[in-house]
């Protein structure tokens, strides 16, 4: 509930603090003194539009705060949160406007963007002021209110939810569809490249050394001359091997006499034997070798076939096998789309029967509803000086499909005279009428989640006598549930007020100054007899005034 509003320079009001209570609060004064001062600045703080000309004149800016006890009030406790909003039970929204038309908001302190502001604000106030598109004319506040009021809110909310996975696995559904025929043709092209790879029979021993055995075959005659004459010099009499042999002997002799000489002898020993190794392997080498035609055509169109398959995947020949597995893999995937396809056509069939299953259930709430809440609202219009008046809730059909907020629409119609037609309600000409029955519609929803402060702007316009006295015990009966501030021109609604606050202006050297003070016993009892005697307050509008107090209390 709203606990304290603080206005500095905003028009005619230089500076005001106000402290309201729960329950009913009735704002009066002269017409003219600027009661809609109130308003002005509570519509600020909740984000409304606002521009220099509403700076007092000679003054920077202006600056305009409302305090919040959001103790118990769960969605506003939540709202501050998604926002990153501390509110430890107290929410203060505050806006300063310069008097070059730059505007500041902050909520807790923090700044934020206009939008914000707003957002909190319809969370806390929702204002019934004559000709004012109020929270009610919206469709979804009144489908949020029909639903409180039908206590299918839950359900509603349940099958948003699968609405929205419903909307999401669609454009998932959508996306893939849309690429199919790419996916078709790159699937095309996978295949072929998979069975040229699979039919070249690869295996990585030969990639690693086909490259080396093609250049081999292709030398093979003059690796086998050249090694052929290597051989000769190392095994012939005489050769190297010989050489070395004879040498290492002597050598070895002379070691006997000078020991010195015995590791070179040994290291000559070791040269020998690996020349003699040297001659098997030469030996072993010239064996595998020999001149074959066919092999060496054979290697070198294998070769060639290697070649190619490597440039079309950009790669090395040694790199083949690791393209074959990775074209394996990217068919695959293409081949699992088409299976994820069928499993979010599944998956889509089986939302769809279940948001079918939760949208019957709360049209059947609705349904059955819709029709007490009409009765109700329009029984309250009747006492409300609006006799031959009617209200219906009407559930028109939405196209066939998945839909946020079920099958139907909720639109509040509303006809003002006997014989006249249903009208939305937001087609309702007349101010005072539409304020009424927003208070109808209140009284009668007043168990159901709201708005935790009401505010009516001269709700009782067009009404007197018994029917001005039933709109003050509406208004009463409606704040044993929400705090509910109401201005009035009006005695017999100013009454039923638990707090009384008088509005009076005065012109004072730098221009007029509007005050608003709360009033005692006394001062109240004075201001209603005001309203019912005039500016001349009698003895018999005092007791008239003190009556009427008392009978409301």
């Amino acid at each position: 509930m709203l606990s304290q509003l603080s206005v500095k320079n905003l028009a005619v009001v230089e500076k005001l603090d106000l402290d309201f209570s729960s329950g009913m609060s009735t704002v009066t004064g002269e017409t003219g003194a600027g009661k809609s001062i109130l308003l002005q600045a509570l519509n600020l703080t909740l984000g409304r539009r606002g521009d220099s000309t509403l700076v007092r004149h000679g003054k920077d800016k202006a600056e305009v705060s409302a305090v919040f006890d959001v103790a118990n009030q769960k969605k506003v406790q939540h709202y501050l949160q998604a926002q990153s909003l501390e509110d430890e039970g107290e929410c203060v929204l505050r806006r300063v406007i310069s008097n070059d038309g730059r505007s500041k908001a902050f909520v807790n302190g923090a700044s934020v963007p206009l939008s914000t502001l707003r957002g909190v604000g319809e969370l806390l106030i929702d204002m019934h002021g004559q000709n004012e598109h109020q929270l009610l004319l919206r469709p979804d506040q009144q489908r949020a209110l029909l639903d409180a009021y039908a206590q299918s809110d839950e359900l509603c909310a349940q099958l948003n939810a699968i609405v929205a996975e419903y909307n999401t696995v669609s454009n998932q559904i959508d996306e893939l569809s849309s690429n199919q025929d790419l996916k078709q043709q790159q699937k095309t092209l996978l295949q072929h490249q998979l069975q040229e790879l699979e039919d070249a029979a690869l295996t990585q021993d030969e990639l690693d050394h086909i490259e080396n055995d093609f250049k081999t075959q292709a030398n093979a005659g003059s690796l086998i001359e050249k090694t052929s004459a290597i051989l000769a010099q190392l095994e012939q009499e005489s050769g190297v091997n010989e050489q070395l042999n004879s040498l290492s002997y002597e050598l070895s002799i002379a070691a006997e006499t000078d020991e010195k000489l015995s590791p070179i002898s040994t290291l000559l020993s070791s040269a020998q034997v690996q020349t003699q190794e040297s001659i098997y392997e030469l030996t072993n080498y010239l064996s595998s070798l020999s001149v074959d035609e066919q092999t060496i055509a054979e290697l070198e169109a294998r070769l060639s076939e290697l070649h190619d398959l490597s440039r079309k995947h950009n790669c090395q020949i040694t790199q083949l096998i690791a393209a074959r597995d990775k074209v394996a893999d990217e068919l695959e995937s293409i081949g699992g789309a088409g299976a994820s396809l069928d499993a979010l056509q599944a998956k889509k069939g089986k939302l769809s029967g279940q948001y079918q299953t939760k949208a019957k259930l709360l049209s059947k709430a609705r349904t059955e509803k819709a029709a007490h809440l009409s009765n109700a609202v329009t029984e309250a219009m009747q006492v409300l000086g609006m006799p031959g008046s009617e209200v219906k809730v009407d559930l028109p059909s939405k196209e066939t499909g998945v839909h946020y907020n079920g099958n139907e629409g909720v639109d509040f119609l509303v006809k003002t005279n006997m014989g006249s037609d249903f009208k939305a309600l937001k087609k309702v000409a007349s101010g005072g009428e539409l304020s009424r029955i927003s208070l109808a519609i209140s009284v009668v929803s007043s168990d159901s989640e709201y708005t935790p402060t009401l505010i009516f702007d001269e709700v009782d316009v067009g009404i007197s006598g018994a029917v001005a006295e039933v709109v003050g015990q509406k208004l009463k009966q409606l704040s044993k549930h929400y705090q509910v501030i109401c201005i009035t021109h009006l005695a017999q609604v100013a009454s039923f007020g638990q707090q009384h606050l008088r509005v009076s202006k005065a012109q004072q050297d730098d221009g007029a100054q509007t005050t608003v003070e709360q009033l005692s016993t006394d001062e109240r009892v004075n201001e209603v007899a005001r309203i019912l005697g005039g500016a001349t307050i009698t003895e018999k509008a005092r007791k008239a005034a003190e009556e009427m107090i008392k009978q409301s209390a």
